[in-house]
């Protein structure tokens, strides 16, 4: 635990030295803030798999790595961009992708940890339904935000000018999250198994 907080403290230091933009900083940071103290609050009483707590890592350093320099903005995408002849940075799909994924390998650990639904294929539908469903509310809240900041938040949208950003967003979101289920399943249950539960 002590290397993962080690990693989040040394990328949010310096997500946050000069970014791009203060007010997406803010933005794109405060799920992560939120998130590590939900972990920090429930770590004695609902300790997590190893590998949960891994892929929380990754999303905080996804969304850290994007409030940096916006989403729009994150140089390696934008070689890809050039690389790949492509119209837009595509990191924000990345991010939206991650969005999918790692929700809904929380949402299993929770739900076959506290026996909330019995069975692998309504475990599936109810996670997936509820990924997509987190990915939309995640959408209203970044129209909220526009609607309250006006132009300011057009770096927090990152829509680079494209029509379907919204839908491709959950999309991406929506595969995130079967992949996960699909691909994980077997490690996730090993892990499930050695603190005495497995679907």
């Amino acid at each position: 635990m002590y290397s993962w907080i080690a990693i989040f403290s040394v990328v949010l230091i310096w997500s946050g030295i000069e970014p791009k933009d203060s007010l997406t900083w803010f933005l794109e940071v405060a799920p992560a803030l939120i998130g590590v103290a939900v972990l920090v609050l429930t770590y004695r009483s609902f300790r997590l798999t190893p590998l949960v707590y891994v892929l929380i890592l990754i999303h905080c350093v996804i969304l850290m790595v994007g409030a940096h320099y916006t989403y729009a903005e994150v140089p390696l995408f934008d070689e890809l961009k050039t690389w790949l002849d492509l119209e837009r940075n595509n990191y924000d799909k990345l991010g939206h992708f991650a969005q999918g994924f790692v929700p809904a390998m929380i949402a299993r650990e929770i739900i076959i940890r506290k026996e909330i639904i019995k069975g692998a294929v309504w475990q599936f539908f109810f996670i997936v339904s509820f990924c997509l469903g987190f990915s939309a509310f995640y959408e209203l809240i970044e129209w909220w935000v526009a609607i309250a900041v006006g132009e300011s938040a057009e770096a927090f949208l990152g829509t680079q000018g494209y029509i379907w950003d919204t839908q491709s967003d959950m999309a991406f979101a929506l595969i995130g999250a079967v992949i996960a289920l699909i691909t994980l399943r077997k490690v996730h249950d090993k892990q499930l198994r050695k603190i005495g539960t497995s679907s």
